[in-house]
């Protein structure tokens, strides 16, 4: 099986193994052992959850840093929806786009525009009446591995058309060397200015396609406090901005979904929803679907934890920026028609083994039969003591030989 690489990681000198991580935790990817939290690395979605309610702040991602632009001769910067919405009384994206070519990048292309033109895709792909339904989004490379993870059932739902952050690197390096034939690929440098450390991940693993043509992710955090010095100085901005009202919506939940043009669906945001609209997805209790748009962080990628602002706050400012917008800076669905190959997922996805009790069956169920007759003996509080989130979870440690019975304080205290 691929090593999954990971941007999420623990800060052990802060972490004081609390728990809190370990309850939130969407795979139960957590534990406590010796006094501080342990990831699961092959459980572990990157969804950024623990970072978002670890009251120490011992959960951090990985991302990097500006620097690392300099490695490369042209340098090509992917700015996403989310980032417009950081800025206070900011009512033209033009002073953001050219305050990314002041801080060193040589071209600037919207993620928005390629969200708009994945959007465009999408409605052609819902026509065809033979695919599984419903489509779920591959978007948020989060869901997508919970999905895998969880629910490998419904791989076979989801919607398998590159993400519009891997479009857009992928448009963009194509242009670049167009425009300048001097440039080998290598000397092409390709950054996302990304919302959530899940992004950061998926440039590591990605999906759809062998290799992603991202060369690295920036955070938002970071780049937010590049740009304000150099924007609060602009005053006559170059026009770059190439996106309209719908691929900027795709930053807030929802708006992926309702530019479909498509009554039937749903959009549901934060990890825990995210189950639930799944496990009935799975359980097949929904009525007609077509479309699910899914995002694991709350508001969508405005709440992404690699971001600066409140992600509601964030969100009214986009609302109030859409207002300048074309509804689309595309063109028309006929003339995208003829690229529709091009967005297309080069592999399938594929359902994860990490939650198998076991690679053989018999060996699984004997396994399964003995964490239920365990769970059976525990005090069933879930208090996370024993440094699980369950006593379920806890019984499959025992039984896995990740923990002792005497782990357990109850039992060690009848002991």
């Amino acid at each position: 099986m691929t090593e999954f690489l990971h941007s999420v990681f623990l800060d052990e000198e802060k972490c004081t193994g609390c728990t809190t991580c370990v309850r939130r935790c969407p795979t139960e990817a957590i534990r406590v052992k010796g006094g501080k939290a342990v990831i699961e690395t092959a459980k572990c979605i990157d969804c950024g959850e623990c970072i978002r309610v670890c009251p120490k702040k011992a959960k951090k991602a990985f991302s990097d840093k500006l620097e690392i632009i300099n490695n490369y001769k042209y340098k090509i910067a992917l700015p996403a929806p989310a980032l417009y919405g950081q800025f206070d009384h900011m009512e033209d994206i033009d002073y953001i786009l050219n305050g990314l070519k002041e801080c060193g990048f040589d071209q600037v292309f919207e993620v928005a525009k390629s969200a708009e033109l994945v959007t465009e895709y999408t409605r052609e792909y819902l026509k065809n009446e033979s695919i599984p339904r419903p489509v779920i989004s591959s978007a948020c490379p989060a869901v997508v591995r919970l999905i895998s993870v969880r629910f490998p059932s419904l791989c076979q739902n989801v919607l398998p058309i590159l993400a519009p952050v891997e479009y857009a690197a992928k448009i963009a390096r194509d242009k670049a060397l167009s425009e300048h034939k001097e440039l080998k690929r290598e000397d092409i440098g390709v950054f996302f200015i990304s919302p959530c450390p899940a992004k950061v991940s998926y440039v590591k693993n990605p999906i759809g396609v062998k290799k992603s043509e991202i060369d690295g992710v920036i955070s938002i955090k970071e780049m937010y406090f590049k740009l304000l010095p150099i924007m609060n100085k602009m005053k006559n901005p170059e026009p770059m901005s190439e996106s309209g009202r719908i691929g900027i919506s795709w930053a807030g939940s929802g708006g992926e979904a309702s530019a479909l043009y498509n009554s039937q669906y749903i959009a549901a945001d934060g990890i825990e929803n995210v189950i639930k609209v799944l496990e009935e997805i799975d359980n097949k209790t929904f009525g007609r679907l077509e479309f699910v748009e899914l995002n694991a962080c709350q508001g969508g990628c405005v709440g992404g934890s690699l971001n600066v602002e409140n992600p509601y706050i964030a969100r009214a400012r986009l609302h109030i920026l859409r207002r300048y917008l074309p509804v689309s800076a595309v063109a028309t669905a006929k003339e995208n028609r003829a690229h529709f190959g091009s967005c297309l997922w080069e592999k399938e996805l594929k359902g994860s083994s990490v939650l198998r009790l076991d690679e053989d069956m018999g060996i699984a169920l004997k396994k399964m039969s003995q964490i239920a007759e365990l769970e059976k003996s525990l005090c069933g509080k879930d208090c996370a003591a024993c440094g699980a989130p369950s006593c379920h979870a806890f019984a499959e440690d025992v039984v896995q030989g990740r923990a002792r019975l005497e782990d357990c304080v109850f039992i060690s205290r009848e002991k």
